[in-house]
C-alpha cells in the first residue's frame, strides 16, 4: 500500500502501474477467510450503491464513498476503482434528469469545472492531497455553519445566481473532484444557497459531475489507474449504482423541500468533518 502522505494523481515516488489491481488485491490479502471476502466486497458495492444514490438525487453522498473503501487502500487508489462506476451512474442520472436542471449553473459551472480539472493535472505532483483535503473539508464546515446560522437568524433569503463567485467555486470543483472525489462542498457552496427546486438542483449536480468525471477520465488513465481492472467487481459494481440511481431519484422526489435540503447539508457536514479529521491525523502522524 502507497504511503498516503504522498502527493495526488501523479505524485512523486507514486508508481501508477497496475493500481487499480492492486487496489483489489490489498484487501484480498487482509482477508484470510471468505467471510472477510465477503465483507470486503461488500464494502464495495455498498460504495458503488452510494455512488449510484447520488446521481439520483442524494448529490453529497458520492464524496462518502472513496472515505469507504479507503478502510482498505489508498484513498487515490480507491478514486481510480471508482470512476468507472461513476461514469456508467453519471449515463443513467443523465437521462433521469435530462429535463430537470438550472441551464445557466451547468452552462458556467461545466466550463469553470473543466478549467479545474486541466488545473488539478498540473498541480497534482506538487500539491499534497493531505492539504487539499484539509481544505476541502473546511469549506464545506464553513458553508455549513453559514447556512445553519443563516435559519437561526432568520435568514433564509435565495442568493441570486453571480457569474463571478461560480467561475471560483467551478474551477474548486474540479480541482478537489479530480483529486478524489470531493467536489461536492466548494460545487453546493455556490449552489445551495440559490434555493434551487430540488429536483432542479439534483439534476444540476448530475450534470455537472456526469462532465467532471468525464474530463477526469483521459488523465486517470494515462497514469494507469485503469490498468487490469477486475472486470467482474466492476461489472457488479455498475450494476449496484445503477439501481441506486433510481432509488436516490425516488428518495429525492418522495422527501419533502425541506427534508431534501436538510439531508444534503448534514451529508456535507459528514463528509466535511470526515476529511478535516482524517487529514489532520494524517498530517500529525
Amino acid at each position: 500500500m502507497t504511503d498516503r502522505t504522498e502527493p495526488g494523481i501523479g505524485g512523486r515516488g507514486r508508481r501508477p502501474g497496475k493500481v487499480a489491481l492492486a487496489a483489489l488485491e490489498t484487501p484480498r490479502r487482509k482477508a484470510r477467510n471468505g467471510g472477510r471476502i465477503m465483507g470486503t466486497l461488500g464494502l464495495f458495492l455498498f460504495a458503488a450503491l452510494i455512488v449510484g444514490a447520488s446521481k439520483g438525487g442524494l448529490s453529497t453522498a458520492a464524496a462518502l464513498a472513496v472515505p469507504i473503501l479507503s478502510i482498505w487502500m489508498d484513498p487515490l487508489i480507491a478514486a481510480g476503482v471508482l470512476l468507472p462506476v461513476f461514469l456508467v451512474s453519471d449515463v443513467v442520472g443523465v437521462w433521469l434528469y435530462r429535463h430537470e436542471f438550472s441551464r445557466a449553473n451547468v452552462l458556467l459551472l461545466i466550463p469553470a469545472g473543466l478549467a479545474g480539472v486541466i488545473l488539478a493535472t498540473f498541480l497534482a505532483p506538487h500539491v499534497s492531497s493531505v492539504h487539499l483535503a484539509l481544505a476541502t473539508g473546511l469549506v464545506g464546515l464553513f458553508y455549513c455553519g453559514q447556512a445553519w446560522l443563516k435559519q437561526l437568524r432568520g435568514r433564509n433569503a435565495a442568493v441570486p445566481f453571480r457569474p463571478g463567485p461560480g467561475i471560483f467555486w467551478g474551477v474548486l470543483t474540479g480541482i478537489t473532484s479530480f483529486i478524489s472525489h470531493t467536489g461536492a462542498p466548494p460545487f453546493q457552496s455556490f449552489v445551495l444557497p440559490q434555493r434551487l427546486p430540488k429536483m432542479q438542483y439534483a439534476g444540476t449536480n448530475t450534470l455537472v459531475f456526469a462532465a467532471i468525471n468525464l474530463f477526469k477520465l483521459p488523465a486517470y488513465a494515462a497514469v494507469g489507474l485503469f490498468a487490469d481492472v477486475d472486470v467482474p467487481l466492476l461489472l457488479a459494481m455498475a450494476l449496484v449504482a445503477t439501481l441506486g440511481a433510481v432509488l436516490g431519484r425516488r428518495l429525492a422526489q418522495w422527501m419533502p423541500e425541506a427534508v431534501f435540503t436538510l439531508v444534503i447539508q448534514i451529508l456535507l457536514f459528514v463528509v466535511s468533518l470526515y476529511l478535516v479529521g482524517n487529514s489532520l491525523t494524517r498530517m500529525l502522524a
